[in-house]
Order: structure tokens, then sequence, then C-alpha cells
């Protein structure tokens, strides 16, 4: 391979990207637009649950359980009713997804020792969101069952009983349970990835709809001389949008930043030129610029976003999606984000996913020689 004549390919996609000002500020602007847009509107968390109250009791016990919803930031008390059909029309109209009722006998059968039954009427559409917000209910309810329940026997005994075991809530980090401090790092591999292929995949096809790939054949060029040079042009494209997503990152959404940002570029490096090289292969196998437009999106987006574990646990996905999950880089980069930005680990921990992107990387090129090579011939 000669330097010299891949550094002029690279020159001519330099000077192509900058004779196109269209392309060059899709390329910069794309990435702002998703991880702002991605960022402020994909969000796991659940709060400000709409939810109902139908108080048949109307007892200070059952005010005082309603007060336990009305504290909390997860549940919006947005009215109170007294019949069920009520309830029915609301959740109808999405404009309840939890109503909590009330029995009649709520505050005897908990002065009595008994456990009284609460009903809680939920909005299965989201199911999602109903289970969460059963869990979320439930925890108020034992809470608040427990703590009536113990001032009932500090009454009665005069002595406070301590329960035999208590477990303390530790969560290590992420503390504050915020689903965009491990969505934001894993769009970062989702942005690179789609960006990476889509930036690439038009440049050979490019060529033979302009027809210029014939003067390139008619040079010494070799396959990988070409697969380099185009690539280069646009992997420091890459590395701008790399820097300007986790920027975003780390002082728009204040994901927290707990790792080493050398390892961090290392490791998006080698990302960035299995993404780009995954482009040229996909160009260099087809010569429309649409159909090629078109795969790399296939291959890219819905990989990364489906597959790479960014919102969906792998682990709850059946076994053979689990194992073509291995197939694609995204699970890889997004296991690496994840660890510099939340955990702080570097290549002691990482080095399994670190040499898979490598292989990945090398695999690629390999694929993309050929596959320039058969143009060729």
């Amino acid at each position: 391979m000669n330097l010299r004549r891949t550094r002029a390919i690279a020159r001519k996609e330099f000077l192509h990207i900058l004779r196109d000002p269209r392309s060059l500020i899709m390329a910069l602007a794309l990435p702002l637009l998703m991880i702002l847009l991605f960022g402020y509107a994909l969000t796991l968390d659940v709060d400000r649950i709409p939810t109902l109250v139908y108080d048949m009791d109307n007892s200070m016990e059952s005010r005082e359980l309603i007060s336990r919803f009305e504290g909390s930031r997860y549940f919006q008390i947005n009215g109170v009713t007294d019949n069920y059909s009520i309830i029915e029309k609301k959740i109808d109209r999405d404009e309840c997804t939890l109503c909590i009722a009330i029995p009649q006998d709520y505050s005897r059968e908990l002065h009595s020792g008994r456990a009284p039954q609460i009903q809680l009427i939920l909005d299965g559409s989201d199911s999602n969101t109903a289970s969460i917000a059963l869990g979320y209910a439930q925890n108020i309810l034992e809470s608040f069952g427990q703590n009536i329940r113990t001032r009932a026997q500090d009454r009665r005994g005069g002595m406070r009983l301590e329960p035999p075991m208590s477990g303390r809530l530790r969560v290590w980090y992420n503390s504050d349970l915020k689903s965009k401090n491990y969505i934001i790092p894993g769009l970062i591999a989702l942005i690179l990835m789609i960006i990476g292929a889509l930036m690439t995949s038009l440049t050979l096809a490019r060529e033979w709809e302009m027809g210029t790939m014939e003067q390139l054949l008619s040079t010494p060029l070799r396959p990988s001389e070409i697969a380099l040079g185009k690539m280069s042009a646009y992997f420091a494209l890459g590395i701008i949008d790399m820097a300007l997503t986790i920027v975003i990152g780390v002082l728009i959404f204040q994901v927290p930043m707990r790792g080493s940002y050398l390892f961090l570029a290392v490791t998006g490096s080698l990302f960035l030129v299995g993404a780009l090289l995954w482009g040229i292969l996909v160009s260099a196998l087809s010569r429309s610029q649409l159909m090629a437009y078109q795969i790399a999106m296939l291959t890219s987006f819905l990989p990364a976003f489906l597959l790479s574990g960014f919102v969906f646990a792998i682990e709850n996905m059946p076994l053979p999606i689990q194992i073509v999950t291995h197939f694609f880089p995204t699970r890889y980069f997004v296991t690496i984000l994840k660890g510099i930005f939340l955990r702080g680990v570097g290549m002691e921990i990482l080095y399994a996913e670190v040499f898979l992107l490598a292989a990945y990387a090398a695999l690629v090129f390999l694929f993309t020689t050929k596959g320039v090579s058969r143009k060729v011939a």
C-alpha cells in the first residue's frame, strides 16, 4: 500500500466534501439534532402519573394515605370521584393512568390489625408504565400500612417494636436512577454508527453514477488505498461529530463522566473506523446511491437501536436474538460507553469489547478491499 496514493484519494474526498456544503452541514448538524431530539424526547423515567382517587371511607387514615400519594413525585392527583363510571371514562380519554379506590371499612380494618384491601385500577394499554406505577403504589401502601400498625402497637403496648432486619438501598453508578444517564451514552454509539455508515455509503456508488470510477480504475490505485483514502476524509468529520455529541451529553444533559477521555477517544475512533468502512463496503457492493443509502440505513440504524442494549436489555431477548447481537459492533461500543461514563472503568475491564471492535474493523476492511477489487475486475 502506497501512502502517497492513499493521501491523494483522501485529498480528493476532502475537496468533494468542501465543494458540497449541504452535505457538510448535514453531516455536522444531523448528530446535534439527533442527540438533542432523542435526549429530550426519549426517556424511560415514569413520574407525575395521572391519578384519580375514589375515597369511600373518608376517614383521617384514608386522607393521610392520599396525602402520601400527593407528596410523591411519581403521582399527580388530578381529582376525586364517587363512582366507577367516571373512572372508566377518564381512563378511556387518557386522562387517568391509576385510580386508588379506598373501601368503606379501610380505617376499621387497619386499626383491627387486619390488612385492608386497596383497589388499584390501572390503564394497562401501556404495560411498562402500568407495571412501574403499580410498583410505586404498592411501596407507598406497604410503607403507610406498616407505619399505621406500628403506631397502633405503640399505643397498645407502650413499646416500639423494631423489625428483625431491615434493608438499606444503595444504588451505584446512577444513584438518581435517571434514564438519561444511560440513554445518552447509547445515543452517542447510535449516532456515530448511523452517521458513519451513511456518510461513506455514497462514495463509490457516486463515482459509478458520475462516471469517474473508470478514471480511478485506470490508475495504479489498489483497493485498500481507495478504501482507506475515502474513509480517512470522513473520519475527520466523524471525530468532530463524536466530540460534539460527547460535549452535549456532558454539559447539557449532565451525564457523569467518570472514566478517561483518552480511552473514550481511542475506542470511539476504533468504532468509527468500523462504521465508516461498513458504509464503504455497502457502497462497493452497490452502484446505485439510492440502494446504497437504503442498505446503509437498514443495516446501521435498526441493529444499533434494537440489538445493541441501547434501550432494550439484551438479557431479556430470546436466545437466538441474543446470539445475533454479537455480530453488531454497536453492542460492544454501548457497553464501553456505559463503562466509561457511569462506572469509570478502562481497558482492564473492557479489553474484550475493545478487542472485538478491533476485530470487526479489521474484518470489514478485509471484505471492503475484496468488494472494491471485484469492482475493479
